[in-house]
């Protein structure tokens, strides 16, 4: 039947026909741009808010990110990571300068790294993370989780760095097993310059407290983990950073994950 039929026998001009239809296909272009929004932000687990949403979908589409704003907004999927904080004190023996000074840019790999300890403070027994971070793209390049906050635990986590180039700075805060003389006679073996923060400022540090509250933030208080097993709290460690490096895109990098980016980057 043609159009000119059907609209005889509905009773109605061509162009209210075609409208009609424009319009209904525009209205299957909004639900299934509606549903990726959806599924994107359960992937994430509603740890994105809508301009990495956006980021995401301009992959493959053309869209203004107001408009993923009111969708997401409409069903109630914005993002739901609260910040949570918990500030670590350390005491001061031995104080390297603050090398870094507020220049978290670095333009290669291993150029930069900064690392510290945060409390895991989710299971039958405090448990702590320590990280170092690579500040060329955010990546964590090694971490340990222990039950005890000293000079080995945080020696483990040095001793799973690669050959370093030379003049890489390694910036910590002013924890007592950062200043302590085994810490700095390994630092010194593996040709890193040493950098600290200010006391009492976190602000000199500022990335690697980011990863940390991220971390928490988009998994034991999003999932509500805080009161959970040991080995719940070490899976859901490395089942995050495998995520925050390969998967977890960032504006900063071009909306691409810290692995990718140095991949591209080489």
């Amino acid at each position: 039947m043609s159009v000119k039929d059907i609209c005889r026998h509905l009773g109605i001009s061509r162009s209210t026909y075609y409208r009609w239809r424009r319009k209904s296909r525009e209205e299957t272009a909004k639900q299934a741009i509606e549903q990726q929004i959806g599924t994107l932000c359960r992937d994430h687990k509603f740890r994105y808010g809508y301009r990495k949403i956006t980021a995401l979908l301009r992959r493959e589409m053309s869209i203004n990110h107001k408009a993923v704003q009111r969708v997401m907004q409409k069903y109630g999927w914005q993002c739901r990571v609260k910040v949570k904080k918990r500030r670590q004190t350390g005491q001061p023996y031995h104080i390297s300068d603050n090398l870094l000074k507020g220049d978290f840019q670095a333009d290669r790999p291993f150029q930069k790294l900064v690392t510290d300890i945060t409390y895991l403070p989710f299971g039958q027994k405090q448990l702590y993370l320590s990280s170092i971070q690579d500040l060329f793209n955010g990546e964590i390049v090694a971490y340990s989780i222990g039950s005890c906050q000293n000079t080995d635990f945080v020696l483990h986590t040095l001793s799973q760095l690669p050959s370093l180039p030379e003049g890489c700075i390694l910036h910590s805060d002013q924890g007592s097993v950062y200043t302590s003389y085994e810490y700095q006679q390994a630092v010194k073996e593996k040709g890193i310059i040493m950098s600290m923060s200010r006391k009492g400022t976190p602000t000199d540090n500022a990335s690697i407290e980011s990863f940390h509250s991220s971390l928490k933030s988009e998994t034991f208080y999003l999932d509500k983990l805080e009161s959970t097993t040991t080995a719940i709290i070490e899976q859901t460690v490395e089942t995050y950073i495998h995520y925050y490096n390969h998967i977890r895109i960032q504006a900063k990098l071009n909306n691409q994950p810290p692995v990718i980016y140095r991949q591209l980057a080489a």
